[in-house]
């Protein structure tokens, strides 16, 4: 294998790294709005996070809105408590 063999080989490399990085990147940047817009076209969402709270490193509060009913979720370490929020009753 010659010098030149070997810089064409690593220049291939380089360029298929490259590709991926730049789809990685493409990815990361318009994939969401891509997702919201074809969630969008598919009808109204029946889910939706209404407010977070991070309460230390290792838990999270999130109020989600499930049709007209709020839930409170606790996340963190591995169990999730769910209490159900109604409207004041």
């Amino acid at each position: 294998m010659n010098f030149l063999d070997l810089a064409r080989a690593i220049f291939g490399l380089a360029f298929t790294l490259g590709l991926i990085g730049l789809a990685a990147w493409a990815a990361r940047r318009y994939a969401p709005q891509i997702m919201a817009r074809l969630s969008a076209e598919r009808g109204e969402r029946r889910m939706t996070v209404v407010e977070t709270l991070v309460l230390d490193p290792a838990r999270r509060l999130v109020l989600v809105k499930i049709d007209d009913e709020e839930r409170l979720i606790l996340l963190g370490e591995g169990r999730e408590l769910i209490e159900p929020r109604g409207d004041g009753k």
